[in-house]
């Protein structure tokens, strides 16, 4: 009979430990993935955008030269601006892009390859036809418009991944908790129970 009472408290404590591990896995997959999401949100979206806002600066610094034939700015500050926003366009290319968003980006890196030649044309013109340098800004500005959109659209798709991912900690703690209450009274009954043993034995 010791052995019987041993199989059952066995029984009793598997069951509860198979619940309790089973719901520590599926809420471990769901805090990675309201981690995976909030790190993006941050390294691949914040960032990102702060970078295109950088850089956006900068093409509107240089427009307004453009525009006023600014022959000192162009010619002394803009080649440092142009490694600066070299260098803003290489971090950017560290964050995890999507495929549109890579192709938006490589679009920008062409716009701005472009720009540069034309900045030189428009030096050695004596500052003559802005339509050139002018048209290459407002691609560069229509590439950062349709970057940000994306990031905009990116952190709010991650965003609703979290939820999801919350929502569904919460559901499965809900679970959990009627699981083991519905556990505590089986293990109970378990081993509570003594089947009735003859006794002419």
């Amino acid at each position: 009979m010791a052995f019987y009472n041993k199989v059952k408290w066995i029984l009793g404590i598997l069951m509860v430990f198979v619940l309790i591990v089973t719901t520590n896995l599926i809420d471990r997959n769901n805090f990675i993935r309201v981690r995976d999401s909030v790190v993006t949100i941050y390294e691949d979206r914040l960032i990102a955008n702060d970078l295109i806002f950088e850089i956006s600066k900068l093409v509107q610094e240089k427009e307004m030269a453009v525009i006023l034939s600014d022959s000192i700015f162009l010619k002394e500050q803009n080649p440092d601006i142009n490694k600066t926003i070299q260098g803003f366009i290489s971090r950017f290319e560290q964050t995890k892009l999507t495929s549109e968003e890579s192709q938006v980006f490589d679009d920008l890196k062409k716009d701005f390859q472009k720009l540069m030649d034309s900045e030189k044309d428009f030096i050695n013109s004596g500052f003559e036809n802005k339509s050139e340098i002018l048209e290459d800004i407002s691609n560069i500005t229509e590439d950062m418009s349709r970057l940000s959109k994306i990031q905009l659209s990116e952190g709010s798709r991650q965003m609703s991944i979290s939820k999801k991912a919350i929502d569904t900690v919460e559901l499965f703690t809900q679970i959990e908790i009627y699981l083991l209450v519905f556990l505590a009274i089986v293990v109970q009954i378990i081993i509570m129970y003594n089947p009735k043993q003859s006794k002419k034995d």
